[in-house]
């Protein structure tokens, strides 16, 4: 059999891919490497109420919900803000993703674990695992393997220009649960993180370009050493030079679509799957898989959200260049009621340049950070 399409990567990209096209009535199959969807998790799991919603599932996986958070720069600046709503949910990526996975095999996708792809021969996926060695025809893939997509490396494409290693631990401790805490000093190139999971117990983890267990280490000790769970991964950031070819459709992680200013990939990766099943869909009626086909894919992502992760990483270039000490005058900075309100109002995790928009029109920033601090927000804007 010829399968119209064939998903790498059962995570919440891949399972969107496949619901999606299986619902446009494609035959879809998705391929697994693990033997059990969901894991290994390697994610902190907090998912915005957008991205969360996204992803079409009960409150099964929610262990608890945010309404805002504390910046705390290390030096003695502070920052809180509350928004007195759930603006985010902290989930059990494994419950999720399963949930995500049976969504769609309900919809008609057939799924196959413990398989892995090992080459593509013009239109047939090369794979290993549980069933030995196969061929599987396909029509078109949709690489959903995560930030080392053997897909991507398969077919030749220019990966993700940034990967940051990150480290998180789960480890009892007394925590507000209402509160992400964000530590943008914990790594020289991003920040550290500690999500509730409960009153006494949270996820505490970094991301960093060097020496990230080493950051980690002396982040957690804060903490405690008790930890309950230990992953470690890799969020790549900047979107791959092109996102398609060969008869194939890059979605999530694998395309570098993690957002520069969180890591957080959940929302772009199942944006980017809905997407690709749409022009799958459009492409398997025409019968046309040329790159000019595909073309479209890119041209409907990039008008979604490709304009928020391009300010994403500019923002992230620019807080790399910013040294401790700036970072702690910003947190001060930044702990004034109208900007709070200003945040509170006009934050989204998902769609950061509305609110950095908004915080470039602030005299009071400007007049605590500098000319050269405002102008460089604004630039991040153009």
């Amino acid at each position: 059999m010829v399968w119209d399409v064939v998903v790498v990567g059962a995570g919440p990209a891949g399972s969107a891919a496949a619901r999606a096209c299986a619902k446009e009535g494609l035959k879809t199959l998705c391929i697994e490497e693990h033997g059990t969807i969901g894991y290994p998790v390697q994610c902190a799991g907090l998912l915005s109420v957008s991205a969360f919603a996204e992803c079409g599932v009960s409150n099964r996986s929610v262990l608890n919900e945010v309404s805002g958070a504390r910046m705390v720069s290390g030096l003695g600046g502070e920052l809180l803000f509350d928004a007195r709503t759930t603006k985010a949910y902290v989930v059990d990526r494994g419950l999720l993703d399963r949930e995500m996975a049976k969504s769609a095999a309900d919809a008609g996708a057939e799924f196959l674990l413990k398989t892995s792809a090992s080459g593509i021969s013009g239109t047939s996926l090369q794979t290993r695992g549980v069933r030995g060695r196969e061929e599987i025809p396909f029509r078109l893939l949709i690489a959903a393997d995560g930030p080392r997509s053997s897909v991507a490396r398969m077919l030749g494409l220019q990966r993700s220009s940034l990967y940051l290693p990150g480290v998180q631990a789960e480890v009892p401790c007394a925590i507000d649960p209402r509160y992400v805490e964000l530590h943008p000093n914990a790594s020289p190139d991003f920040f550290g993180w500690a999500i509730p999971v409960s009153a006494t117990r949270a996820r505490v983890g970094l991301c960093a370009r060097e020496h990230a267990k080493d950051h980690f280490d002396r982040f957690i000790a804060r903490y405690g050493q008790n930890s309950l769970h230990l992953v470690s991964g890799v969020i790549p950031l900047g979107v791959m030079p092109r996102t398609y070819g060969r008869r194939a459709l890059i979605v999530g992680d694998a395309a570098g679509f993690a957002k520069p200013t969180s890591g957080g990939g959940v929302y772009t990766g199942v944006r980017s799957a809905k997407h690709a099943a749409a022009v799958a869909a459009e492409c398997c009626a025409r019968g046309a898989f040329d790159n000019g086909s595909l073309r479209d894919y890119e041209r409907r992502w990039k008008e979604d959200f490709g304009k928020e992760l391009d300010i994403g990483m500019k923002a992230l270039h620019m807080r790399q260049r910013m040294a401790p000490e700036e970072i702690d005058h910003l947190c001060r900075a930044l702990d004034d009621p109208d900007i709070i309100r200003t945040i509170v109002e006009h934050g989204d995790m998902d769609r950061p340049g509305t609110l950095l928009r908004k915080l470039a029109l602030k005299p009071a920033l400007a007049r605590t950070m500098g000319i050269l601090f405002a102008s460089g927000v604004r630039r991040i804007l153009t």
